[in-house]
């Protein structure tokens, strides 16, 4: 997502990939609204569409049976269900489109910086020579190691096992078993995928010593009798692998040239679904800012709003997702703040904030005082000439202006200027930034002069 975004400011794009092949993996399962939202804004949409199911947005806090709440603020108010594997595979399509050099069986061993760039060396003893290099390489990231920055943070309490295999029993007897077992087990199932292969989810025994190493299908098996009874008959794994609960945040987003996104810089337990969109987040925010700091006409401090923005964020899902382990506990305490959650969210207001804060439609960075849009994502408004995300295609900047009095003059080669107006907007313009957050509400061209500066830098 990173290097899509880089491309579409001409950006010069390496990635650099350790794994020769796609994993099969599927850890992820979905995209929430937000996500949905980006990829609408690039025109990505329709090829995510196409592969998966919407869902209704209700149950998704702790899995706590709700209705699903009404989102005003967004025009996807459903979650995406898509396969992790089938999301890398249409990003990585997207990012070839545009130019981006991706580089398989490339494993990063070593980097070093100095005030003009970054140089990496590879396993093979290839090194390259960067302006910028990030780190999108996962919880246990090189990178992060590598430059040196910190990851504290809280270690696991709890182990799942996860992984794919064959049952061996009819699909009625593992859907009437799990049914019952999930009365007292949240953190158990076995969910049809088809041909016979389910998704098992499993509490494991404890915390493993390396949880490098992949869970072994008679730990699956064991672990199911423990809990059911019986093993189901699985077999034929094919693929095994074990997450827990931890809870860890960066030090710091960025040293000099390195950047970390995604889990490199934040892991938290997969309650909720946030892990893969809160790192298509990150990456949407960080690439216009990267691509004005290569071009050299970032404003002072513009790339150092990417951790002062998204920081916060992930410090926020790290709260939520582990609040959600707690109240997926069987224990009876966890169980009797579970009933008094539940109640609460038969309350529309709670049950919306709660959705919103799980799909990210809540976020709103601090831009200071001023219209209450200012900070926020501006939902997919209808204009009288088509709709407002189909303008953020390029990954331009963005004045909406329905006075028709207002200019960018200066800023041309950034910002978009479109007249147009909509009965879904009760401010005469908006200023969005690239990532479709709101950088000023208003009419006043004055004000308008004063703000472009702070995002796309000084007038041509």
């Amino acid at each position: 997502m990173l290097a899509g975004e880089l491309r579409l400011h001409g950006v010069r794009v390496v990635v650099l990939e350790r794994e020769p092949e796609p994993l099969p993996h599927v850890r992820a399962l979905g995209l929430h609204a937000r996500s949905i939202e980006i990829m609408d804004q690039r025109g990505l949409l329709d090829r995510f569409l196409e592969h998966g199911t919407r869902y209704p947005l209700g149950g998704f806090f702790a899995a706590i049976p709700a209705p699903a709440p009404e989102l005003p603020d967004t025009a996807h108010d459903y979650v995406l269900g898509i396969p992790q594997t089938t999301t890398d595979r249409l990003l990585e399509e997207y990012a070839r489109e545009l130019g981006t050099q991706i580089r398989r069986g490339a494993e990063l061993t070593g980097l070093r910086q100095d005030g003009g760039g970054v140089s990496a060396e590879l396993a093979d003893g290839t090194r390259l020579r960067a302006r910028y290099l990030v780190g999108c390489d996962g919880g246990r990231s090189t990178v992060r190691t590598l430059a040196g920055i910190g990851f504290p943070g809280e270690p696991s309490r709890v182990e799942t096992l996860l992984g794919e295999m064959e049952v061996g029993v009819p699909q009625e007897t593992v859907l009437a078993a799990v049914a019952e077992m999930r009365e007292t087990e949240l953190r158990f199932g076995l969910g049809p995928l088809g041909d016979g292969v389910y998704r098992v989810v499993v509490p494991a025994e404890g915390v493993a010593a390396d949880r490098s190493t992949s869970p072994t299908l008679d730990e699956f098996r064991a672990r199911l009798r423990a809990f059911a009874g019986t093993d189901f008959g699985v077999h034929s794994p094919r693929w095994l692998s074990r997450f827990g609960d931890a809870t860890r945040l960066a030090e710091r987003y960025r040293d000099g040239r390195v950047l970390l996104a995604g889990d490199a810089a934040h892991v938290h337990p997969p309650t909720g679904g946030q892990g893969l969109n809160l790192g298509i987040q990150d990456a949407v925010n960080l690439g216009w800012k990267l691509a004005a700091e290569v071009a050299g006409r970032a404003p002072e401090g513009l790339l150092d709003t990417y951790e002062t923005e998204r920081r916060p964020v992930a410090a926020d899902v790290l709260d939520n997702t582990r609040a959600q382990i707690e109240l997926l506990s069987s224990a009876p305490g966890p169980r009797a703040v579970r009933r008094l959650v539940t109640e609460l969210l038969s309350f529309e207001q709670v049950n919306r904030y709660l959705t919103e804060k799980v799909t990210a439609i809540g976020v709103r960075y601090d831009f200071g005082e001023g219209h209450a849009l200012l900070g926020r994502h501006l939902r997919d408004v209808v204009l009288t000439r088509g709709r407002l995300y189909a303008l953020l295609r390029t990954g331009r900047g963005l004045l909406l202006d329905q006075t028709g009095e207002l200019s960018v003059a200066g800023w041309a080669d950034r910002v978009d200027h479109v007249v147009d107006t909509s009965d879904e907007l009760d401010v005469p313009a908006v200023l969005l930034r690239p990532d479709g957050h709101v950088a000023w509400a208003g009419g006043d061209q004055r004000e308008l002069l004063d703000v472009l500066p702070r995002w796309f830098g000084s007038a041509a």
